[in-house]
């Protein structure tokens, strides 16, 4: 597939989920707020969630749900690098900033950085699936960068993609960076990859 095709495929899914109703979107996120609280567990944990943008399933009920039994952390562009994610500890007292791409993050704050080996779970927005666990982002490479040694380190976060079930397609084409999901959480469904 060449980056034409990618980028066709990337504009085609990203038309299906913000065609989804408001109705929709709301029970989408309900749906998949209940699949995350039966895979997390029973207390203390650390979630890296997002916010929602463009059509994302929106993720507000799994992190209420979450800071009820653990933490949450929510993604920040590198100030330095601007090409890598930070993931800091969110509260609903958190001081919030845009980011350059107009999405709302954490202020940075180095003291509510919280390290990738210190997660759980990390749940991560997608355009695309595929049920081999291969994951199609927005394109811009900042969850595969962020993830690149993700396998070297001795305790790692469940890699869990979230999309809508429209958003799944036969096969995606794999790159030599691409990071393969553990889990894809859809309104209707739970894919374990093996």
């Amino acid at each position: 597939m060449t980056n034409l095709d990618r980028r066709e495929l990337r504009k085609s899914l990203r038309a299906k989920r913000n065609a989804l109703s408001a109705a929709q979107q709301q029970q989408a996120a309900a749906l998949v707020s209940q699949q995350i609280q039966a895979i997390l567990p029973a207390q203390d944990f650390c979630v890296a969630t997002y916010l929602a943008n463009d059509g994302e399933i929106d993720l507000a009920p799994t992190i209420t749900a979450c800071q009820q039994r653990g933490s949450v952390t929510l993604p920040v562009l590198h100030p330095f690098t601007g090409k890598h994610l930070l993931f800091q500890h969110y509260t609903g007292h958190t001081h919030m900033t845009f980011n350059r791409f107009g999405i709302s993050e954490p202020a940075p704050d180095s003291t509510a950085i919280r390290l990738l080996s210190q997660h759980d779970l990390l749940l991560m927005p997608l355009v695309g699936f595929d049920a081999a666990g291969n994951r199609l982002g927005m394109g811009g490479g900042f969850y595969d960068r962020t993830l690149a040694n993700v396998h070297h380190l001795a305790k790692r976060p469940v890699l869990v993609g979230v999309a809508h079930d429209c958003q799944q397609v036969e096969q995606l084409p794999v790159e030599a960076w691409d990071i393969p999901l553990d889990l894809i959480v859809t309104p209707t469904q739970i894919i374990r990859i093996s």
